[in-house]
């Protein structure tokens, strides 16, 4: 089973089941972005978890994921007529014209790509000037560990195919493509910051 079929079996349980990850970084977006009237793109939409967020501040949103059945359960959640879906693969070429957004989102998505530059190039082509880039991933110190997304199905735990990327990685991958880091937070289980951080989350603005 492939990550796209993983994540349309995964849409059955995903907003139920207990997921210290996904609400974590729900928490962490919300304390980070603001703004109001934004042409907004959300990377790993998912179910929506994030999307009734973002419409809050959103002109208009476009809502991206590879599973067409995480899609569909999004679209019974957000009615919005400025909120539109679209099925996107991260690793093609995205179907945007240039300097479309004022905000870019992703969460949860970017563990699942082995190659951060051409992401980031997409993401800085289709960035209006000053427009920001936000993401939250699983800290690498827990991908260390051993921590990656997985689920239970009817024959035990699948875990997905994930890459570890350092924070050296995304600050490369950001100044190849005029991407300056405004922010970067880590995020702990209940705040103790005793324990390793479960999230890691940044902030990007497109410079000249």
């Amino acid at each position: 089973m492939n990550n796209r079929d993983a994540y349309n079996e995964w849409s059955e349980t995903y907003d139920s089941v207990e997921n210290k990850t996904r609400d974590l970084e729900a928490k962490a977006l919300r304390e980070m972005i603001s703004g109001a009237g934004l042409d907004v793109l959300e990377i790993g939409c998912g179910t929506g978890k994030n999307t009734e967020f973002l419409q809050t501040i959103a002109k208009h949103l476009i809502g991206a994921d590879f599973s067409e059945e995480m899609l569909e359960i999004a679209k019974t959640k957000i009615t919005s007529e400025a909120v539109e879906f679209r099925q996107m693969d991260l690793r093609e070429n995205w179907d945007f014209t240039d300097e479309s957004f004022d905000l870019i989102t992703c969460s949860l998505a970017l563990e699942h790509i082995e190659n951060l530059r051409s992401v980031f190039a997409e993401t800085a082509r289709v960035l209006r000037e000053n427009g920001k880039f936000y993401f939250g991933e699983l800290h690498p110190f827990k991908q260390y560990q051993g921590s990656k997304a997985r689920f239970e199905t009817g024959d035990g735990v699948f875990e997905l195919e994930c890459f570890v990327h350092n924070a050296s990685e995304y600050f490369a991958a950001a100044l190849e493509n005029n991407l300056n880091c405004i922010e970067i937070k880590e995020w702990f289980d209940d705040g103790d910051e005793t324990n390793i951080p479960r999230l890691l989350t940044m902030i990007f603005e497109k410079t000249k």
